[in-house]
């Protein structure tokens, strides 16, 4: 007798259900619509605008004969590089064995929940990824609640609360700022206050500050200063060295959380054997830094300040409000002004705000569902990152070297996110 089996049933239940990684799935979906001949204007993807840095980009030619299998933890190089790098910015004083590479820091933090067995804790809103991994860990996921009137970001006493009735239960809270997908960032006062509650309950906190560099003033600090013994510092090349596909991430630990490091590369060792070598070698030209790179960063902060601005104003004036973004390139629109009128379109949920936005206008953006948020919270995370990067940095240290950057430049250097306003200020005077 034949015995047919259908296999689907056999996939393990913890990833049965889940969908492709919202970012991912939505650059798909825009450019299999671009391919068809649409206009798609792509705010749905947080890819960086921006090029690598010519000096990182030549270091990855001078090493693409590297083909050695390299350490499991990484290159001794890197991570002195990286070391340096963090400690010339945060006044910390990490060594080379602190530092764990891998291909990327979305990989070392799905490491991370299988080396701890402990609950995830995250502040809503949050990265797309970050509960999909618990998920298919099987990790115990809780979402912090916050406000906008506090710009969704996360308080000590909100912590505390999901700490004190079982206060010795094994805990990491992912702390990501400038945020994804806010743009808003943390005060001295306010990292202060959560590391003194993390301490009180010896919470592991992973520091997400893969946005750090592009903090708009360059004024960002690590949770890592107030809570050292505790705090993991997560950072790598995509978001301010333009490198997203490079994938190349970085953990950085205290000696305290050494066997924590250590377990995670017994997982390394296992899966993905080590970072490519020519990647590692490059970006030692990244981390080490530079006048050159200075002047990137500063450039890259001008722009992104500027374009924030400009959309949020935009925005405002059609009464989407929004937090102000104070770094990354990313804002949280609320469209719950236009609840009624969305209503009659029977448009109820964020994810049918976007859809009926990417069908009406060609505008790509994600839904607050895919955030942390129920369905009906009818916002949507905008990346501000169509517009050609290298011609905005050259632009913008060129003629626009000893002035301020304007709405002109705007025009000039971003037209696709001027584009994207006047089409949603368009499609909702239509409601």
């Amino acid at each position: 007798m034949d015995i047919q089996t259908d296999h689907r049933y056999a996939i393990n239940l913890n990833v049965r259900g889940i969908q492709p990684s919202a970012t991912l799935r939505i650059n798909e979906l825009s450019n299999e619509l671009k391919a068809g001949g649409r206009d798609i204007i792509k705010l749905g993807l947080g890819q960086s605008p921006f090029p690598v840095p010519e000096r990182v980009t030549q270091a990855l030619r001078d090493h693409a004969n590297e083909k050695d299998y390299l350490p499991v933890k990484g290159l001794r190089g890197l991570r002195e590089s990286i070391a340096g790098y963090i400690n010339r910015s945060e006044k910390m004083r990490f060594t080379w064995e602190d530092v764990l590479i891998g291909p990327g820091s979305k990989e070392l933090l799905f490491i991370l929940q299988l080396a701890y067995y402990g609950d995830l804790l995250i502040p809503r809103p949050s990265w797309v990824s970050y509960a999909p991994q618990a998920r298919i860990i099987g990790r115990s996921v809780h979402w912090l609640p916050t406000h906008a009137e506090n710009n969704w970001q996360l308080t000590a006493e909100e912590l505390d609360i999901i700490c004190r009735d079982d206060p010795t239960r094994p805990r990491i809270l992912v702390l990501n700022y400038p945020c994804n997908p806010t743009g808003c960032s943390y005060t001295d006062d306010q990292l202060l206050a959560i590391s003194n509650v993390a301490r009180k309950y010896g919470v592991i906190l992973l520091s997400d500050e893969i946005y750090g560099e592009v903090h708009f003033e360059g004024q960002h600090k690590s949770i890592a200063r107030y809570y050292p013994e505790g705090t993991i510092i997560s950072t790598g090349l995509s978001k301010w060295a333009g490198a997203g596909g490079w994938r190349l991430g970085c953990f950085v630990f205290p000696e305290e959380l050494r066997p924590l490091q250590d377990a995670m590369a017994i997982i390394a060792s296992e899966t993905y054997t080590a970072t490519a070598s020519p990647i590692q070698h490059a970006a030692i030209a990244a981390f080490d830094g530079g006048e050159d790179l200075d002047d990137y960063l500063i450039q890259s902060r001008r722009v992104l300040k500027l374009v924030g601005e400009y959309l949020h104003h935009r925005l405002e004036k059609m009464k989407v409000w929004a937090q102000k973004p104070q770094g990354a390139f990313y804002l949280f629109p609320d469209f719950s002004h236009y609840q009624d009128a969305l209503a009659r379109w029977d448009i109820k949920t964020s994810q049918a705000l976007c859809t009926a936005l990417l069908e009406d206008t060609g505008i790509a953006v994600l839904p607050a569902s895919d955030f942390g948020f129920v369905p009906d919270k009818l916002s949507a995370r905008l990346a501000f990152v169509d517009f050609n990067g290298g011609e905005a940095l050259e632009l913008a240290g060129g003629e626009y070297a000893d002035k301020p950057l304007d709405e002109a430049f705007i025009d000039r250097a971003c037209p696709r996110l001027k584009l994207a306003m006047d089409k949603l200020e368009g499609w909702l005077e239509r409601l």
